[in-house]
């Protein structure tokens, strides 16, 4: 495949991510994460298959949405929410993808526990314009 656009790259990731996460089609989702793809979260198992299976494990309401998308290069950094994970908090997320020939081939996160109001000692939310209700 040829060299991909850092704007194409933006736009492979959403749509990669919504394919995943969001319509849980893995054939699809195939299309967009190399064979060959490193993961370098701590808490998903090595290649697509790893980050696949923590899909398939997740209840059916898991969503992500993305605030912002920013790319240089071969990189893009997707700053995002997960929720409907089953867990007491949404995570916020900053996701960076690697590409090499047009595909998500590596990959790294800083995750965190999406705060509430009370929580928030600036006062600000961590996504969005709104607390989490």
């Amino acid at each position: 495949m040829p060299k991909t656009t850092p704007e194409q790259n933006k736009a492979i990731v959403l749509k990669a991510f919504d394919t995943l996460f969001n319509q849980r089609d893995y054939a699809a989702a195939e299309h967009f994460w190399s064979p060959k793809y490193i993961q370098h979260s701590a808490h998903i198992a090595p290649g697509r298959e790893g980050l696949f299976a923590l899909v398939r494990a997740t209840p059916d309401t898991l969503r992500y949405e993305n605030q912002l998308i920013v790319a240089e290069g071969d990189y893009v950094i997707a700053h995002g929410r997960f929720t409907g994970m089953g867990r007491p908090a949404a995570w916020i997320a900053a996701d960076i993808v690697r590409f090499e020939d047009g595909l998500l081939a590596e990959h790294w996160d800083v995750l965190q526990d999406e705060a509430t109001t009370t929580e928030s000692v600036s006062g600000l939310p961590m996504f969005g314009d709104r607390f989490p209700s």
